[in-house]
């Protein structure tokens, strides 16, 4: 390359490369030796390469036939673990299944508890408290397994089967009640269905047991001699006559509550004197006007009609003697119009109403009295019942109201007022009814054979 001296700038600008011209071939012979080094280097890698290509292919192949063998492996696993979740579901579903079941047979087991427990005679109770009470808390308990709690409460069931067989012809065991002095007694009871029948193993107690009320032990039921002495037999040897109640102890508890006229009587309290004699004085008193009544003669048309002929015909003796033989106070009322038809009719009027005013005073003479008894007798009565609800209110406020025996026995006393009441009123206002009737109709009898009488006498001038 040549360079024109004209040009400075160029020469200063080539300088560099002036300089580095002379040492460029040292470069390039470096270059080369550097590129032999460099190609012998790769020919040596190569080399290498290639000897050591085969064994990892080798490799690369054993490599990937592991890796499909473990994913046919891995593919086998995922197959048998949903196998397992298909059975581990199958025996979750037949687990809860059981568990059903389990909770089912206890459920059933606790209803066959209750009902055989309501099943069981009053007597046999005290033989089956210890196996009630053990299957009670076997089913409370929760450290139990379910197989344990079921072998515990099964006991129940044996315990059932073995009251059953012996139920079929009867069977005797040893307790103990209570005698008619409140004693207890032990002894033996023979069951026989729902017929118990108790003897005393020392004393002369026997009879049907019964349950009362409050009482922990059953009652031995008072009986006859001999039928006390067939329950003795029957119980001690198990074999004799059977007592038989059809009412299940129910004629025994009525006739305990049965009280006699004068204990319901006296339960009403000191209202019942006062009421009973209300009561008595409105019977007699209704008697004795049924009486009266009933001995009254009423004139008739043909009585009235033939005193009339003889006053007409002027046989005022004939007339009087007639009316006299009609009895009581229709007989009075004609002599006395006899007496007086000689006086005008005015007069006869008033005399014979005067006559009937006096007769009417004597019927009525007692009727107000049983109007009286039909009103006081319920006042009277709810008075008592008011007397005997506070008594039994304040019985309540300082016992308790715990016992509702207490509580019903004292209103059933307080109510005998009330009944009572309405006992002596009822008849006392059935009685007024009556022989008001009856007074009203003597009444309007006398006043029509008045008034007849007074119309068939002749007015003289």
């Amino acid at each position: 390359m040549k360079i024109s001296p004209s040009h400075p700038l160029l020469l200063l600008l080539a300088w560099p490369l002036l300089v580095a011209g002379q040492t460029l071939e040292g470069v390039l012979d470096s270059a080369s030796t550097d590129l032999k080094q460099a190609t012998a280097e790769l020919n040596t890698v190569r080399g290498r390469i290639e000897s050591e290509r085969l064994p990892l292919a080798r490799k690369v192949s054993e490599l990937e036939q592991s890796l499909l063998a473990r994913r046919a492996e891995l593919a086998k696993l995922q197959r048998f673990q949903e196998n397992q979740l298909v059975e581990l579901n199958a025996l979750k579903s037949e687990a809860k299944r059981v568990s059903d079941e389990v909770k089912y047979c206890d459920s059933l087991l606790s209803e066959y508890a209750r009902a055989f427990r309501t099943r069981l005679s009053f007597v046999e109770e005290p033989r089956y408290a210890g196996i009630f009470a053990q299957a009670d808390r076997a089913a409370a308990s929760a450290d139990l397994t379910a197989a344990a709690r079921f072998n515990e409460r099964s006991l129940l069931l044996n315990s059932s089967l073995e009251r059953a067989l012996g139920a079929l012809g009867g069977e005797t065991f040893e307790a103990q009640a209570l005698d008619k002095n409140g004693l207890v007694q032990a002894g033996t009871v023979a069951l026989i269905g729902p017929v118990a029948v108790f003897a005393s193993s020392s004393g002369s107690a026997a009879g049907v047991l019964q349950q009362e009320l409050n009482k922990a032990d059953p009652t031995i039921a008072q009986l006859d001699p001999a039928l006390q002495e067939a329950s003795r037999k029957l119980a001690s040897s198990g074999s004799g006559e059977l007592i038989l109640d059809p009412t299940l102890g129910n004629a025994f508890k009525l006739s305990a509550l049965h009280k006699g006229l004068y204990e319901q009587l006296k339960d009403g309290g000191i209202v019942m004197i006062p009421l009973l004699g209300l009561g008595v004085a409105a019977v007699f008193l209704a008697v004795y006007k049924w009486w009266q009544f009933s001995r009254v003669r009423l004139a008739t048309e043909a009585d009235l009609q033939r005193v009339l002929d003889h006053v007409q015909a002027m046989q005022l003796s004939e007339a009087v003697n007639y009316a006299r033989s009609i009895p009581g106070m229709a007989g009075d009322l004609l002599v006395t119009a006899v007496e007086h038809v000689d006086q005008k009719k005015e007069y006869i009027e008033e005399v014979l109403y005067e006559k009937m005013l006096g007769a009417r005073t004597r019927i009525e003479r007692g009727l107000p009295f049983l109007a009286l008894a039909a009103t006081v007798g319920p006042l009277m009565g709810l008075l008592g019942t008011v007397t005997g609800m506070i008594a039994t209110f304040r019985i309540i406020s300082g016992f308790g109201g715990g016992d509702p025996k207490m509580l019903a026995a004292g209103i059933s006393e307080a109510l005998v007022c009330t009944a009572t009441g309405m006992a002596v009123a009822i008849p006392a206002l059935l009685a007024h009814a009556f022989l008001s009737r009856r007074a009203k109709g003597i009444v309007g009898s006398m006043e029509q054979t008045a008034v007849g009488f007074v119309n068939g006498v002749p007015q003289s001038n």
